[in-house]
């Protein structure tokens, strides 16, 4: 046989097979899309399912008290027909348009009791992390999205026992970060459709109606990204036409959504609907400045799961060691934001906005009083996650830090498996609204807000104990999470006190006026944590009338 020129020579002899490269397509993308769809939703599911049953075990650890219990009181009053909570003077949130229908749902299937709270807080914290998964992840796909997405529920996902308080029990401010992730995830997906502001304006009003944190979280925020880049727009690269409408029709929907809320409060104030008391909006005085910082950092260290001053060395101290890790990806990824501010996406640009306003507004406002205020900037958490999945995923990759992340991700679901198999402990007032039952006391009063709706929610209603505070020698509702019509003498009566402290009930300063209002109680119960003051009479019509201190 001939031989050919070496550059015409065949590669193989013609009887041997062709070597095949390997297939690195994964598996489930030769599956028919249908199928892979329902693989994606299936793995949601699961998630969400895993999640929220070890979120409510872990919300379980720590006792509820009457801050959920109003919210618990108020939905009550809506699922029997009192949707305008007619008579109802609520604290400075009305959460009228986001966690009262949640908490109707709960009460209708489940009923009226303390573990509503731990039902409604577990599904909350379920859906921000799974929403900050979704924000985080963007348009990517494969690889680059799943790690986004891992990043933002690993910042998320375990927070450990000494966080539940603020961020899983009482629906305070946290499940106000879900619409601030929806609007991004609305501009992130729809882009410049005429639509978007119209949903925008959607999202502020319903929102703010709920939870005036929002003016800060979304409306300042959406307010300040609209106006930079539509001056950008129109004065830096001097675009012709109307290259800043969508910009523009942002602000503007953010405004008219503000204004919307407002009337809708006021319309429903004025229809006989419920009272907000007043916020309050006054800065913070110039040397308080220091405290405010301190109370700054330590309550970003609550949120993160951080928060290990003052534990002793051990375990506790390292898991919050650990959670640093979270604070510094948030922080780094903000740094990153405020360099490529004009480079990245205006979804991006309203996180990163979202998270520095709030905290600042934070730090200067009245609001910094301890680590458990961090309520108040609990939407930096998630928001703050997401925008770390989406910056910081990338990088992390190229410098090969992925193993060492999920080892740490790995100690954080160990932690969380740890809390979430404690034991559940009672309500703070379960014992006390045991022994009123027993003892057929079923309408009281108390000057402890910390007693009253809670009591009345920990016996499922059979108990009624309703709150009053004291001025001199008169005894009146107190105008704080209340429904006037409970203090009513015709439909109600009221013959028992209760008085907080195992000491002398008369050394409590409510105990003069209690006693120049309704006279000497005929019996005294004394219980380890509790006093029980009991008359032969009906209290209310003694009582003097309620100051309306609630504005609306």
């Amino acid at each position: 046989m001939s031989r050919l020129p070496l550059g015409l020579r065949p590669l193989s002899r013609p009887d041997e097979a062709p070597v095949r490269t390997a297939d690195r397509t994964p598996w489930y993308r030769n599956l028919p899309r249908p199928a892979r769809t329902a693989l994606v939703l299936a793995a949601w599911v699961l998630a969400a399912v895993a999640l929220f049953t070890c979120y409510l075990h872990l919300s379980r650890t720590v006792p509820a008290n009457s801050d959920g219990a109003s919210i618990a009181l108020q939905a009550w009053a809506m699922l029997h027909g009192n949707l305008l909570l007619r008579g109802w003077w609520l604290s400075d949130v009305a959460f009228y348009t986001t966690e009262l229908p949640q908490y109707m749902i709960i009460e209708w299937v489940h009923g009226l009791t303390p573990d509503d709270m731990h039902i409604a807080a577990a599904m909350t914290y379920t859906l921000l992390v799974l929403l900050a998964a979704v924000v985080a992840k963007g348009r990517a796909s494969g690889r680059e999205g799943l790690l986004r997405a891992a990043l933002a529920v690993g910042i998320m996902v375990a927070p450990p026992q000494g966080s539940v308080y603020v961020l899983m029990l009482e629906p305070d401010h946290v499940g106000s970060a879900v619409p601030v992730l929806l609007l991004v995830l609305v501009l992130d997906r729809a882009g410049r459709r005429w639509f978007v502001p119209l949903l925008a304006y959607l999202l502020v009003a319903w929102a703010l109606v709920a939870d005036q944190v929002i003016l800060i979280t979304m409306i300042a925020p959406l307010i300040l990204v609209g106006l930079l880049r539509g001056y950008r727009r129109l004065v830096v690269l001097g675009r012709k036409g109307w290259p800043a409408w969508f910009e523009l029709g942002l602000v503007a929907a953010a405004l008219a959504g503000a204004f919307t809320a407002e009337r809708t409060l006021r319309r429903i104030r004025e229809s006989g609907g419920f009272r907000l008391s007043p916020v309050n909006n006054q800065l913070a005085w110039f040397d308080t400045l220091p405290h405010n910082l301190l109370e700054t950092i330590q309550g970003l260290l609550v949120l993160f799961g951080a928060n290990f001053p003052g534990h002793q060395v051990g375990l506790v101290a390292a898991d919050g060691l650990l959670h640093l890790l979270g604070i510094a990806l948030v922080l780094w990824a903000v740094c990153i934001a405020a360099r490529r501010l004009w480079r990245l996406p205006i979804a991006v640009q309203l996180m990163a906005a979202s998270v520095c306003i709030t905290v600042l507004a934070y730090l200067i406002g009245p609001n910094a009083l301890n680590a458990q205020s961090s309520r108040e900037i609990a939407a930096v958490l998630p928001v703050g996650a997401a925008l770390a999945g989406r910056l910081l995923a990338g990088r992390l990759r190229r410098a090969r830090l992925v193993p060492a992340l999920a080892a740490v991700l790995a100690i954080y679901l160990a932690g969380l498996t740890f809390y979430a198999t404690r034991p559940p402990v009672p309500a703070n007032n379960q014992t006390l609204a045991s022994w009123l039952t027993e003892h057929r006391l079923h309408y009281g009063l108390t000057p402890s807000y910390w007693i009253g709706n809670a009591t009345t929610v920990d016996s499922g209603g059979a108990v009624a104990v309703r709150t009053v505070q004291t001025s001199g020698r008169s005894v009146q509702p107190n105008p704080w999470e209340i429904n006037l019509s409970w203090y009513s003498a015709r439909t109600h009566s009221a013959n028992f006190v209760i008085m907080t402290g195992p000491g002398d009930w008369r050394q409590n300063p409510a105990a003069y006026a209690i006693v120049k209002s309704f006279g000497q109680p005929v019996s005294v119960y004394v219980l380890p944590a509790y006093t029980v003051l009991v008359w032969h009479r009906n209290l209310l019509p003694l009582l003097s009338p309620a100051n309306p201190v609630a504005t609306g």
